[in-house]
């Protein structure tokens, strides 16, 4: 990386894993400030199985890929595009960003004008049009570690002494020189690269960044932050920071960065307190997720346990008297039978069937009644105990429902599924496409209005939320086959804290990209959606994968003989059951150079599938196939195949 070989302004490069809809967004914005400056994209794929790798191929030739065959982590994939890049500047660019179209140009007009800049930072803000702080950083010294860890930062954001971590007391829209930049946006000199060194491998993820920009400041430059522009960030620290992975991964990389730059004593103590607070945050971490996974089934526990107790209680008032096993072992056990039962039929699902109740509580009281038969006499008290315990189970779920919504959502309907209305801004013919898109993903829509992007943008959208007391329009989508990412942006940020939720939908692709986090993918609107992903249908899937695993297991002795791959046939079954694979899956191309069912969601590989036994060359044949299994998935449809194609278990 030498001057003499430095022919372009900027070398952009992108680590991807496994974000495919995101990272085609990003080469779309990255497409378009390449046009401004001189610029040279290398996106490293390490080793995504999304489709990440086909779709840069098919439609951004000009990039330069480097295909990992394992996943390397953030430096080492980072490192392997920085030493072929040719670029006076480097930027190290997240797949799940959204740039300016002036980005580019007024980044590296900056460091060329500040020669002392090494290391440059932009303004970002996350899907919902808010600032993220991460975009200035102070070093992570003992004492700031410590406030950040401990609340102290979050509490006093704008103090020089607690808040800086996120550099709070600092203005967002002055530029400033600063300590750390965010590895989301990471611009660098390749001159200082040349004198500080590549991207540390010792960290595989997180606190890379912290390092690099560090160094960056020990080589003799400064690191600056730039907030003449922005760009979008669809990070996923909400996501991650509830998570246990995340609190060990983070605060391990910020251990290894005191041992390597702080001295004994201070890396010491440093580590200390952090390994100290790995275990705090992992501990509220792991209390958090319990308490968010099982609150519901408390709940529902309570109110059925408790209501037999009142009912054995009103019997027992009116001189009608329960054996004491009633109270010890039947209560308990009826009540945890419901409690599984409702599980199994999607009682706890975000958008649960109104039936479902009904459903489980049924199957629940018939296995009931199934094994109450079976018992001996002195053990039979009552059927109808049974009976009117069922009734109560129902009731006292929607009276449940029904209480919640009222005080969440001030209705107390059972079911309160928020319609969304949509603002579709952009012209005439790409707003009817995003229409089409909308009305085959989302099946909850109320009203689609459409903006004229010749008007002022984000005064219409103003006008358009509330114009109608009734109709609160609280998605907005642009088109941004018409309007650029900095007009997007800047409609952002006029429109950010109201309660909008803001969506961008890409020219000529199925999906619309919405999410406040890339970790979130529920706001992902993409075409040929299925029931297949529906929280049910994987239930359905797994509980058929097991049933069927199980079966075979035990019957292997008798079935062994009708397969010619004896042992490939156990592995199979063995493989089924602990969740490896599944009994049906999609049918695979043949060709090395097929798109694989990119637009379809991940599936685990099947033993068999629609088309096995079938020697099948035309890729849109199988693509239509796997479409339809996707759409239209049932557990019949795997019973069909299942029956029909069984004799391809031991391949």
């Amino acid at each position: 990386m030498s001057s003499e070989k430095r022919t372009f302004d900027l070398s952009v490069v992108i680590v991807n894993y496994n974000v495919e809809y995101f990272l085609e967004q990003c080469l779309n914005s990255v497409r378009e400030a390449s046009k401004q400056c001189a610029t040279e994209i290398f996106v490293v794929d390490n080793n995504s199985n999304d489709g990440s790798v086909q779709m840069v191929q098919a439609k951004f030739p000009e990039v330069k890929l480097i295909e990992n065959k394992d996943n390397k982590g953030f430096s080492s994939a980072n490192n392997q595009a920085i030493k072929q890049a040719k670029g006076k500047y480097i930027l190290l660019l997240n797949p799940d960003t959204v740039v300016e179209e002036l980005t580019f140009k007024k980044i590296t007009d900056f460091m060329k004008n500040t020669p002392s800049c090494g290391g440059l930072g932009v303004r970002m803000v996350d899907g919902k049009g808010d600032f993220l702080p991460e975009s200035k950083r102070g070093l992570p010294t003992p004492k700031v570690a410590f406030y950040k860890i401990f609340g102290l930062s979050a509490l006093f954001p704008k103090s020089k002494e607690f808040g800086a971590y996120h550099l709070g007391y600092l203005n967002e829209d002055e530029t400033n020189e600063i300590d750390i930049l965010s590895g989301a946006f990471l611009c660098v000199s390749a001159e200082a690269i040349e004198k500080i060194g590549l991207l540390d491998e010792t960290f595989f993820m997180y606190g890379e960044d912290i390092d690099f920009s560090y160094r960056i400041t020990k080589g003799g430059y400064k690191n600056y932050y730039l907030p003449e522009t922005t760009i979008i960030h669809y990070k996923g620290e909400s996501t991650k920071k509830s998570s246990v992975n995340y609190v060990f991964v983070f605060y391990k990389a910020m251990v290894i960065f005191a041992q390597k730059h702080f001295s004994k004593n201070n890396a010491k103590i440093f580590s200390l307190a952090i390994h100290l607070a790995i275990y705090f945050r992992a501990s509220l971490a792991i209390f958090n997720r319990f308490v968010k996974f099982s609150f519901p089934f408390l709940i529902d526990l309570v109110f059925i346990f408790g209501g037999l107790i009142l009912l054995t209680n009103h019997w027992q008032s009116a001189d009608i008297h329960f054996p004491d096993f009633v109270f010890d072992y039947s209560i308990p056990i009826y009540s945890l039978t419901w409690l599984i039962a409702a599980v199994f039929f999607g009682v706890y699902d975000k958008e649960p069937k109104p039936t479902a109740i009904v459903k489980s509580t049924l199957l629940g009281t018939a296995l009931i009644l199934l094994v109450y038969a079976l018992l001996p006499k002195e053990w039979q008290f009552s059927r109808v105990f049974i009976l009117i315990g069922a009734l109560w189970v129902i009731c006292a779920h929607y009276i449940k429902t029904c209480l919640s919504n009222l005080f969440s959502y001030g209705s107390p309907k059972y079911s309160n599924v928020k319609r969304k209305h949509f603002i579709i801004c952009g012209e005439e013919e790409e707003t009817n496409r995003v229409k089409g898109l909308l009305h085959e993903t989302y099946p909850n829509i109320g009203q689609i209005k459409t903006i004229d992007i010749k008007k002022n943008l984000s005064t219409e959208v103003n006008k358009s939320i509330y114009e109608n007391s009734r109709t609160i329009f609280n998605e907005l989508i642009f088109c941004a086959k018409n309007i650029t990412p900095s007009e997007i942006i800047r409609c952002m940020n006029q429109l950010a804290g109201q309660e909008i939720h803001f969506k961008i939908a890409q020219p000529d692709t199925s999906f619309i990209i919405g999410s406040n986090s890339i970790e979130t993918r529920g706001d992902l609107y993409a075409m040929k959606i299925n029931s297949i992903t529906r929280p049910d249908n994987l239930r359905s899937k797994r509980i058929f994968d097991l049933f069927i695993s199980c079966i075979g297991l035990c019957l292997s002795p008798l079935l062994i003989w009708l397969f010619m791959r004896k042992k490939q046939f156990i592995f199979n079954l063995f493989s089924v059951f602990k969740g490896e694979i599944s009994i049906v899956g999609y049918c695979t191309q043949k060709t090395e150079d097929v798109d694989k069912n990119r637009d379809l969601p991940s599936l685990k590989r099947g033993l068999l599938n629609p088309l096995s036994g079938n020697t099948v060359n035309d890729s849109k044949l199988i693509d239509q196939v796997n479409i339809n299994y996707a759409k239209e998935y049932s557990i019949i449809k795997d019973l069909r195949i299942l029956i029909k194609k069984w004799t391809y278990l031991d391949f």
